[in-house]
């Protein structure tokens, strides 16, 4: 029988897991957005900033907007959503942001860090919504995850790595060597492969690497690795183009933990992970509160999923050669057939 799992990962757990901490003066904040839209009748002007399609950001995305939907903020009717996509190149997220800027968005939603960080230095006096966005203090967008102290608060998807790397341990017990692939201009993948390596050191892994600087190096880089398995941590890159990275897994017959659900689905073998929806729904909740004026960036925490689910995907296993255990099956939340 499946079972459901809830993990929930608080902002002094996050802040205990990341590398890099720091602290600041309280700042200053930009004035709340007052009532509009649901609260006021008048349309709301909401700017979206994406690094670059894959299925974890787009689900982040709608979830964000389901939230206001559901809160009375509608698309079309009080809601003027400017969604705009990088398509993974940081001067365009530069200049979307700084667009934002001179528009006076009433709000703007910066999802993964490139834009997050695009954002925060383009927008000073508008309110900004993050997610997807693993480390937002070794990023500089906040002074700390409890008070962001300036005009950004928004949501983490620091995973559970440990967990991740559990997991793997008990569907490949024979599996001693971990490759990673990930971008090595990515803050928040610099944290995760942080996180891994010490995580291996308790699970007797070791941690081999390799860098990519677009997602068209991915096979390459993965192909240079000789492993006993992958690891994919929520790098904008490797995810953009992780059938490249599975295909050279099922080549070997290697088994590839994701850090995430989506990539799961598309390919991956296993996750216990972080619903990316649900995430941009957390946010957009966060957002609510700011254009009601209940709250400001500059004192409302970092927050981190609320659940976390273990996706298990047979049909990949199958291409990798790797039989799943039964009580790893009996125990998932998801399994795709």
């Amino acid at each position: 029988m499946k079972r459901s799992r809830m993990a929930t990962l608080g902002a002094s757990l996050l802040a205990t897991a990341l590398l890099a901490t720091a602290c600041g003066g309280e700042g200053g904040s930009p004035s709340p957005a007052g009532s509009p839209g649901a609260a006021g009748g008048e349309s709301v002007d909401i700017g979206i900033t994406q690094i670059v399609s894959h299925p974890s950001l787009d689900a982040a995305r709608e979830g964000f907007k389901k939230a206001l939907a559901d809160n009375g903020y509608v698309g079309g009717e009080n809601v003027n959503y400017d969604e705009q996509n990088a398509q993974g190149d940081q001067a365009t997220a530069t200049n979307i942001a700084g667009k934002f800027n001179t528009d006076q968005k009433d709000l703007v939603l910066a999802i993964a860090t490139p834009t997050a960080q695009a954002a925060a230095q383009a927008i000073t006096d508008i309110p900004v919504l993050i997610t997807a966005v693993t480390d937002p203090v070794s990023a500089d967008l906040v002074d700390s995850l409890e008070k962001p102290g300036g005009n950004i608060t928004g949501t983490s998807d620091l995973n559970p790595v440990e967990e991740q790397l559990t997991l793997l341990t008990r569907i490949a017990p024979e599996a001693k060597t971990v490759g990673i692939v990930y971008s090595s201009g990515e803050v928040n993948s610099q944290v995760q492969v942080d996180l891994a390596k010490e995580a291996a050191q308790k699970l007797g892994l070791e941690i081999r690497e390799a860098t990519i600087s677009n997602s068209g190096e991915v096979q390459q880089a993965a192909q240079s690795l000789d492993v006993d398995a992958f690891y994919v941590p929520t790098d904008n890159n490797v995810v953009s183009a992780l059938e490249s990275l599975i295909q050279v897994a099922e080549s070997k017959k290697i088994p590839v933990i994701a850090a995430e659900g989506d990539s799961v689905e598309r390919g991956a073998l296993a996750t216990e992970g972080i619903n990316y929806e649900q995430l941009g729904y957390q946010t957009g909740l966060m957002a609510v509160k700011i254009l009601k004026g209940e709250a400001e960036p500059a004192s409302m925490p970092i927050e981190t999923a609320s659940e976390l689910e273990r996706v298990i995907n047979q049909a990949a296993a199958g291409r990798m050669g790797i039989e799943i255990p039964a009580d790893v099956l009996d125990s998932a939340d998801r399994v795709i057939k």
